[in-house]
């Protein structure tokens, strides 16, 4: 029987730390060989440099010229791996350390759903090993699931720490939105898909995020040196909800207004423009209107 082919898709920046320990993860799982794509955003770090001299097998280096943000990276990335004509797409961060049965776990739900799903999606931990808060796959776009009892839980909405989707899926739903920059173009890219078709997420898949905060996203409580970038976010997250009908807007409202709420009682200053930063998102999402542009586009 011929291997199925799979692409690890790796979007990096100026990590290469991390990168290493996550290649090397990829490369050491047991019962299933996946190629290495690693998308560079440009680092100036040396990352293609040490790739080069690492010379590690099934390794396709490629540098965007540019920083294009994880959602540039991860649009780049993905057409060229379908592009390439591989069977499935493993998408993660730079800083995703894939268990050593994670992508078997994920060929395994794959065989017995018979393919009839629209995505996979890995449970996160923390390296303490407790589940990674950011990474919480959603049951709806507005729950988070409950757990990770059961074999293939469904799910709406889910991270691209650990996302495997079919190749034929990509050609089917296009690629993740460039223009979001950052934030919000996995939500985005997977309730595109669910919306269609049935997603699950597979505990017996496990990576370990290695991020260096585990907190929600919100500019109430981020540092102060991530503020400017909030700006992406709020207008991401219009775009994202306002397809959800009236129920989208109104949970878009009661979002920013709880944001804008816990800025006010935020003792780390600057108030007036954290707020501008929240409610100029939400405006400037309004007329947000990106494509969705195709594998060959």
């Amino acid at each position: 029987m011929q291997r199925s082919r799979v692409a690890a898709v790796v979007v990096t920046y100026n990590r290469l730390p991390l990168l290493r320990r996550c290649l090397q993860a990829v490369l050491d799982q047991q019962g299933a060989q996946a190629d290495l794509w690693v998308i560079d955003n440009a680092s100036t770090d040396g990352t293609g440099e040490a790739l080069r001299q690492w010379a590690p097998p099934r390794l396709f280096y490629q540098n965007t010229g540019g920083n294009l943000g994880g959602a540039g990276g991860f649009a780049y990335g993905v057409r060229a791996a379908a592009r390439a004509g591989y069977d499935y797409l493993w998408l993660m961060d730079d800083d995703t350390i894939p268990e050593p049965g994670a992508l078997a776990a994920l060929l395994d739900a794959d065989r017995e759903l018979g393919g009839r799903y629209g995505w996979l999606s890995s449970r996160a931990l923390t390296p303490e090993g407790a589940d990674q808060p950011m990474n919480r796959q959603r049951r709806t776009p507005y729950k988070d699931i409950a757990g990770y009892e059961g074999t293939y839980i469904p799910s709406q909405m889910a991270s691209f720490v650990s996302l495997f989707v079919r190749g034929q899926t990509v050609r089917d739903y296009g690629l993740p939105i460039a223009e979001f920059f950052i934030w919000s173009d996995d939500w985005e890219y997977t309730r595109r898909i669910s919306r269609r078709v049935t997603c699950y997420t597979v505990p017996a898949s496990r990576v370990m995020h290695a991020m260096k905060s585990n907190t929600v996203v919100n500019i109430a409580a981020d540092a102060p040196a991530r503020w400017e970038r909030y700006r992406y976010f709020y207008r991401n997250d219009v775009y994202l909800y306002r397809r959800e009908g009236i129920i989208g807007w109104l949970w878009l409202v009661c979002k920013f207004a709880w944001h804008s709420v816990q800025v006010l009682r935020s003792p780390a200053g600057r108030r007036l423009y954290r707020l501008g930063v929240i409610w100029k998102g939400f405006v400037a999402g309004i007329g947000f209107d990106p494509p969705v542009r195709g594998v060959e586009e």
